[in-house]
């Protein structure tokens, strides 16, 4: 079977399995065998009871002491007994589950898996595993692989379907022998195999680091041959430093900073000169990149050309549309000549925003992707500028650039990526640092704190509230998985609003419409939701000065260059702000790397203590930083990997750069899949 093949061509797929799968944007058979693990359970050798760490899970050998009881509690059926070795007792509870009796005997000697947690000032196990010490003996040092599930899908029949798809699929290794070799990879299917069913960590560590390396070798490979592409790099629209650019500079309630004022000077020359702009202008969230792109725009406004600047969201995009009619108010300029333009303007409004584009009436588009669909038409597009550059597809970046004669390109992003990094991933563009923030805003203060600060942070949350202020809570999970023990946002937002009573609570997920997720974003800009409960959505949001507390739940979970993007989403006003990080695991490794969001609010160090920080143990867990959408690389953790996979395919460049060599001809056929087909949908 070819993984080209749709789903339904598994043995045990029908149609309503199929529609689940669809759910998680898997249609065909390779796209389920790329469907990674989310996490693996690692099943480690028993440990003494006394040395059972609450919340974390855990296997001990025990004997049982007690009888079992039963008790019905509302509509459960509960299940108690005690265990204990020579270090302690532990408590074991089942719901649900009363066929245990005839296992569970007095005297007998298992080994029981699960959760430790604390009831009634006693450590209990919630409904663990049980085995025999020869069954424990078989599982021992194996990862089961967890997978991101949907309602309806168990993680039991993705497993099922994965292992089917491995026996059935011929899987064609399209790494060339001589790129492959140095490095010692296994086979792609010796990969596939032990990415989904790993028999220990080593083996896993060694798929891992083949498929990852693939994933960044095809993505620059793509990149570079895009940017080989494009000979043409004269900037048809030369502007001339103009007076009202530097007005409305030398209006602003408060003064750039030096980083900005730098900046500014760079892209300044970037435009007037005779060579196209191709600028990646990277700087934490509330540095002031905004500022600097609607300047950039009125200079080429002056200049008679126009310019657009396309937001990730519709929310984003209607603020900096607002923001920008202001400017111009304030400057004696025309509020009218801006336009806005988002899928969900009336038609008429839609009508009338390309009519002044085309005619050249408006000299500003501000909007999402609604700004490079066909039927819009710009008289003179001078200038392109992309904000959070990663959430667009490259594919839409050049759609964009193509409305105009090559327009000048500006890409702003918060993310902060290690220049090295940077110069890899963004090969064709130069980079620009803010790296400092106004004065005028007070730093965040951070804790880093254990699951028993939660009723604190409650109260602490409540007290800003009464202040008049706003607060966002955020969770790893959209809903709850029946492996992965993590707070979901869907029962989490339920829970708040018991807590939080006398306030309005939103919620916000990834899987929500784009136009609700819009509505729910408006609602806690405007102060009508006081409380907003949100997975990493969030990430990319409106600027809500009112907001003044971040609590994060299971903050393990996240990478700390993630966490430092969530967590930049309050200090953006004149209030002190607070970010309260919780985390379930104590281990000293993870107090140590949380602990790097105490000591520094400056997100480049961050992503550079992060890297350093992570060892083998990292790559068992969720991916960190979700950038570039890799499906496992991670370009945080697999840093030198990627420095690698850069080196190897300039190389390869240099040696064949059409890839028309016989022995390249696998690697021409993915290539060419990927640009075709997939490059669209892979964010930057």
């Amino acid at each position: 079977m070819d993984e080209r093949e749709p789903l339904r061509s598994l043995k045990g797929v029908g149609e309503k399995t199929d529609k689940l799968f669809g759910k998680l944007g898997l249609r065909t058979v390779g796209d389920l065998l790329h469907y990674y693990p989310r996490e693996y359970d690692l099943y480690d050798h028993p440990v003494a009871v006394g040395a059972c760490k609450v919340g974390q899970k855990a296997a001990v050998q025990a004997v049982i002491t007690n009888t079992v009881e039963m008790r019905a509690v509302k509509k459960l059926t509960v299940l108690t007994t005690t265990v204990q070795d020579v270090t302690g007792k532990l408590v074991l509870t089942w719901f649900n589950m009363p066929f245990l009796r005839s296992t569970l005997k007095r005297g007998a000697v298992f080994v029981f898996r699960g959760r430790v947690v604390m009831k009634n000032n006693r450590l209990t196990m919630e409904q663990p595993e049980i085995f025999t010490l020869a069954k424990y003996d078989e599982v021992c040092e194996t990862m089961q692989p967890m997978y991101s599930l949907t309602s309806g899908l168990s993680n039991k029949t993705v497993a099922k379907m994965v292992r089917s798809a491995l026996d059935q699929t011929a899987l064609t290794d399209w790494i060339p022998e001589g790129v492959k070799q140095p490095h010692g990879f296994v086979s792609l299917r010796r990969a596939m195999e032990d990415i989904h069913f790993p028999k220990n960590q080593q083996v896993f560590l060694e798929a891992r680091k083949r498929l990852a390396f693939e994933e960044f070798f095809l993505f620059i490979l793509c990149m570079q041959k895009l940017k080989n592409g494009q000979e043409d790099t004269a900037n048809h629209y030369p502007m001339k430093a103009g007076w009202k650019t530097e007005e409305v500079m030398d209006s602003l309630p408060y003064q750039l900073t030096n980083a900005q004022l730098r900046v500014w000077n760079e892209m300044e020359k970037d435009l007037a000169s005779d060579r196209l702009m191709n600028r990646l202008i990277q700087g934490d969230v509330g540095s002031g990149k905004t500022i600097l792109a609607f300047l950039a725009m009125i200079m080429a406004a002056e200049n008679g050309y126009q310019s657009a600047l396309m937001a990730p969201t519709e929310v984003l995009a209607r603020q900096h549309y607002e923001d920008m009619q202001k400017l111009l108010q304030e400057n004696d300029m025309d509020p009218e000549s801006v336009v806005l333009l988002t899928g969900s303007c009336s038609a008429k409004e839609k009508r009338a925003a390309k009519e002044a584009l085309l005619l050249g009436n408006a000299s500003f588009a501000i909007g999402t992707h609604a700004l490079i669909q066909d039927s819009v038409e710009y008289k003179s597009l001078g200038l392109v500028i992309t904000d959070e550059q990663h959430r667009f597809g490259v594919r839409q970046r050049e759609a964009l650039s193509t409305k105009g004669f090559k327009p000048n390109i500006a890409v702003m992003s918060a993310t902060p990526i290690p220049r090295t990094l940077a110069m890899i991933l963004y090969g064709d563009l130069d980079i620009s640092v803010v790296d400092e923030k106004p004065a005028r805003r007070l730093p965040i203060k951070n804790c880093v704190v254990n699951t028993s600060y939660r009723q604190t942070a409650y109260r602490f949350i409540e007290k800003e509230l009464q202040a008049g202020h706003q607060a966002y809570i955020i969770c790893p999970m959209v809903e709850a998985s029946e492996e992965i023990e993590a707070e979901n946002v869907v029962d989490y937002a339920a829970s708040c609003e018991k807590i939080f009573h006398n306030y309005k609570v939103g919620l916000l997920h990834g899987r929500m419409r784009p136009a609700d997720k819009d509505a729910v974003m408006a609602d806690f800009a405007a102060g009508i939701i006081h409380v907003l409960v949100s997975t990493t959505v969030v990430e990319v949001g409106v600027n809500v000065p009112n907001a003044t507390v971040m609590m994060v739940e299971n903050a393990e979970r996240f990478g700390l260059a993630q966490l430092h993007q969530l967590r930049g989403r309050v200090g953006r006003g004149k209030d002190q702000s607070y970010c309260i990080f919780i985390s379930q695991d104590d281990k000293e490794e993870t107090v140590k790397r949380l602990d790097i969001l105490n000591k520094t609010n400056d997100g480049f160090v961050i992503a550079d203590e992060d890297m350093k920080l992570r060892g083998p143990g990292d790559f068992f867990g969720i991916r960190q930083s979700g950038l570039m959408d890799f499906a496992i690389g991670d370009i945080y953790r697999d840093a030198a990997l990627l420095k690698e996979a850069a080196k190897d395919a300039g190389e390869l460049l240099q040696r064949d750069p059409l890839l028309e060599r016989d022995d390249h001809r696998l690697l021409r056929e993915r290539v060419h899949d990927f640009m075709t087909r997939k490059l669209q949908y892979v964010v930057l």
